[in-house]
């Protein structure tokens, strides 16, 4: 059987085991937070005009050199260009367009000035009036460049990249409406115990509601993978082979709750060794020392312990990672921030220790971290409450309040830095 290993060895041994899985083509609504699985090229150029930046009157830049408040430029507007039209005649020195904010820019004028700063000396400032302008323009002011953001055929979103709100906008602006993505992991999700009922039912005597079923699907969905939870699993050999052999394929990846220790009716080690290659058992962390990782089937099934905090950061810190991999992303840890501890905190246990935490800024800026009183395994609200996880590391170092220690966010995706 295999040895306690680290973390770190967990997170690479099970990262090995996945590949990311085949492309599928969905549209661009459909691709935001996933990862381009080809370099997106523009269609035309963006923008594929030079265009006002604001409302005001496009001038020749040579007719304001001299212009002061001593001394106004005063010029005729000759026409008015808005929005989604095009003024295509000549602008001579001595004259002006009335342009609108997305405009073309006249063939003739070389710089925007905006409307606010021009005075106007007769008429409304239409075509026909006169307006004055008491400061110089700077060529090129106020104008958007045709092509100043992409050219035709530019890589807009290279392969690997991942797709923001803003890049469903910058893909429709460059005509690119399906996108080439990896496709979302299938996980089937299965408890394992007796004493298990469904959530809708009102448990007797020994027994206790499926909630971790519910929660590891929830931190599927949350990773990007597409969860099934599929029913419950009596201890017994028999019942969790048959379960583990059919989701090994039907799904890409299979997760099991419960029956991952050592007891009389712990069975997902022995299955997974049956039925294909058992590769891990045990993590040197705590809560989640049982954490159980085979190959059935050219299938990834992994055992999580039954105890809903030990499953929670088996998923966040080893299962999650993988899931990722398998939709191309290539950060696979979210940030960590140094901490002040709030309070002291006692360690009588040589594993690395991940205590359900939340984190804050003091008044003078500071991180600040405030474990958990109740860090038992068993409790799902302390999860709820949490918003990182303060990391005590191996050894039986004891921390005070104010010492530093590091923080693994839970609200922050790996991509963002901080």
């Amino acid at each position: 059987m295999p040895d306690m290993i680290s973390l770190e060895e967990a997170r690479a041994l099970v990262l090995s085991q996945v590949e990311a899985l085949p492309v599928e083509t969905v549209s661009i609504l459909d691709a935001v937070g996933r990862v381009a699985a080809a370099d997106l090229r523009s269609d035309i150029d963006i923008s594929p005009f030079a265009h006002s930046a604001m409302d005001g009157f496009a001038v020749r830049a040579d007719d304001l050199a001299a212009a002061s408040e001593d001394a106004a430029v005063e010029l005729d507007v000759i026409a008015e260009v808005a929005a989604g039209e095009t003024y295509d005649g000549p602008m001579a020195s001595g004259q002006c367009v009335r342009i609108m904010t997305g405009a073309p820019v006249p063939d003739d004028a070389d710089a925007v000035v905006k409307y606010e700063v021009v005075g106007v000396v007769s008429g409304d400032g239409k075509p026909g009036s006169r307006v004055s302008f008491s400061h110089p323009a700077q060529p090129r002011a106020n104008i958007r460049e045709a092509g100043e953001e992409a050219k035709a055929g530019e890589v807009i979103v290279e392969a690997g990249e991942v797709i923001s709100t803003a890049g469903v906008g910058f893909l429709a602006g460059c005509g690119i409406l399906d996108v080439p993505i990896y496709r979302r992991p299938r996980v089937a999700v299965a408890a394992i115990g007796s004493e298990l009922v469904n959530p809708d039912e009102l448990p007797t005597a020994g027994k206790i509601r499926n909630s971790n079923s519910y929660a590891l699907a929830a931190c599927v969905q949350a990773a990007g993978g597409v969860p099934t939870i599929l029913p419950i699993v009596e201890d017994t050999h028999e019942a969790l082979a048959q379960v583990v052999r059919e989701a090994t394929c039907d799904y890409d990846f299979v997760i099991t709750s419960g029956g991952a220790s050592n007891g009389d009716f712990d069975f997902i080690k022995p299955v997974v060794e049956d039925l294909g290659e058992l590769l891990m058992t045990t993590v040197n962390m705590r809560p989640g020392k049982a954490q159980t990782f085979g190959i059935v089937q050219g299938t990834p099934v992994f055992g999580l312990p039954g105890n809903p905090a030990a499953a929670y950061v088996g998923f966040e810190m080893i299962i999650r990672p993988a899931l990722r991999k398998m939709q191309g992303y290539t950060h696979f840890e979210r940030p960590r921030v140094v901490a002040k501890l709030s309070r002291d905190v006692k360690k009588n246990d040589p594993r690395r220790i991940f205590l359900r935490s939340t984190l804050y800024k003091n008044d003078e800026g500071d991180y600040v971290v405030a474990p958990a009183k109740n860090q038992s395994s068993g409790l799902f609200g302390v999860i709820q409450r949490s918003n990182c996880m303060a990391i005590m590391p191996e050894g039986l170092e004891s921390r005070s309040a104010g010492s530093l220690i590091e923080c693994v966010l839970l609200d922050v995706a790996e991509e963002s830095s901080l």
